[in-house]
Parts: C-alpha cells; structure tokens; sequence
C-alpha cells in the first residue's frame, strides 16, 4: 500500500505536525514512526490531488515528503554518486585551488551539474587547467579538504548487513573514489582516471569517460531488474541512473535534478534513504 514518508532533520519532526498532515490527506490510524521525532510514514490510497502544494510547504520547513508507491521498498543495490553526495565537496573543484584555478573550475562545475553543459566535455576542459599539478596533491587534498557526507557511513552499513551490495559511482575521479569507497564499505567503486607522468598530472583523463551513460550501464550491469536498486546522487549527470532506478533519490540536489527525481531528500542526511526504505532506527549497521 503506498504511504506518505516525513523526514527531518533529527529532533525536529513534530507528531503534531505529522496528525495535521493525516487529516488534511484524508487518512485515520496511528503513523509509524521510523525514527523518532525524525521519521514517520502512513499509508493513503493513492497520491493526494495536494501532495505538491504540502510538498512544498514542507520543504521551507525543513521536512522532506515523499509519495512511495513501491511494493518492494527494500533494495537489494545501492548505487550512488560521489561528490557532493558520498562526500561534501567535489574533488576537481578541490584540486583545482590547489593548482590556482579554482574559481574558473569552480564555474564549469556547477554549469556542469546543473545540466548547462555537456558533461564530458566539461571534465576534459577542467582536466586540462591542472596540467602539471603534482600528483601528491591529490593525497594531499584527500587528507585536509574531503569529509565525509553524514549517514553515508550508516547507510552503506545497513544496507550491507541487510544483503545489499552497494557501488560507488563518480563522475570524479578513481584517485579519489577508491579511497573513499574504502572508507565507507562499498563493494566496489567506479570512476574516471587522471593520467599522470612523471609524478604530475599530464592535463587528460583516461576515456572512455564515465558520465551519465556510464553510470546507467553500471546500474544495469549490477541489478538487470534496476527496481530492485537505490540510485542516489545530486547532479544531472545522476539523473540517468535516478530515473532508471527502483527508487531514484536526489539528495540535496540541484534544482533540475530536485525537480526531475522521483523522491528528493533535501534537508535529512543519508540515513534518510534508509527511512525511504522502511527500514527504523533500529534496524540501521
């Protein structure tokens, strides 16, 4: 039976809230709460003809709703972009103000991301600019500039306890995502390969380049049937993979991948995709 999901930052669902929301969807019964004061469901016939305008409202409150209709909530995959979503930052981005150029990478970045640009394109140009930079910068970054994303650590666990198998799959770089693929417990990671020479950066990046064809194929190689996958990420070169998915979740998305995903989760941390799921805090590695 589908069920309308809430989810918060922690401490911050009201149970009165969720029992205004009950009645002004037509539903009676008690919710369930997942988490408390976190994250709470309640099952609805269909979706309210006002989901969209609650959505909203909702969402400048700082509380995400979603709408699952989803029999098989349970995923048996999970694949999920890096930067911006694994971790919180993008490691170009990062590697380029080491190398002096950070404003102008910066730039293509988000232009990138936000689906303005081609994204293959925009890495190889990126690439080009640190041309030359050592790539003892990269080990150097990876220790002072990139953090973790919260809950992708409990999420990845729980997953993986539960059965899942889970891959990292980054529009960045190999150099950066089999470190932080190990950090967090991914079964396997895939990403793009800066070429080196002579211990410096040579400008290039290894082809073919993966973006978002590539991460499709990696979904479909990994789980045939994708509904049975979790697909997470924040830009549009996730959106492929988002759409094809089971459950396509954007997480603290770009505009145009928020809009196109079929669940957004844009205030809860990644532990949030687990609540998508039905699992409780209790459940969770």
């Amino acid at each position: 039976m589908p069920v309308i999901s809430l989810i918060a930052p922690r401490g911050a669902l009201d149970p009165s809230l969720v029992s205004t929301l009950q009645g002004a969807f037509g539903t009676t019964g008690d919710a369930l709460w997942l988490s408390p004061d976190e994250a709470a469901e309640f099952p609805v016939a269909t979706r309210p003809s006002n989901f969209e305008d609650i959505q909203k409202t909702l969402n400048s409150q700082t509380i995400d709703l979603n709408f699952i209709d989803d029999a098989n909530r349970r995923k048996t995959l999970l694949i999920a972009d890096m930067d911006m979503t694994m971790i919180g930052q993008e490691c170009i981005d990062e590697l380029a103000e080491e190398a002096g150029v950070g404003a102008r990478v910066a730039e293509i970045t988000v232009r990138a991301m936000n689906g303005e640009l081609d994204f293959e394109a925009a890495v190889i140009e990126r690439v080009g600019l640190m041309k030359d930079l050592s790539t003892t910068v990269i080990d150097y970054v990876l220790n002072t500039r990139i953090t973790l994303a919260k809950g992708g650590m409990t999420l990845v666990q729980t997953m993986k306890k539960h059965g899942a198998h889970t891959a990292l799959v980054s529009g960045g770089f190999i150099q950066f995502a089999e470190k932080v693929a190990a950090q967090l417990g991914f079964d396997e990671a895939h990403a793009n390969r800066l070429i080196a020479m002579d211990g410096k950066l040579t400008g290039d990046v290894e082809r073919p380049i993966l973006g978002r064809d590539a991460k499709v194929e990696v979904l479909q190689r990994l789980s045939p049937d994708t509904s049975k996958a979790i697909a997470i990420g924040d830009g549009a070169n996730d959106l492929g993979m988002i759409e094809k998915a089971g459950m396509g979740v954007a997480t603290h998305a770009k505009p145009i991948v928020a809009k196109a995903a079929p669940y957004a989760i844009n205030h809860g941390d990644l532990t949030a995709c687990l609540f998508l799921q039905g699992y409780s805090i209790d459940d969770f590695a």
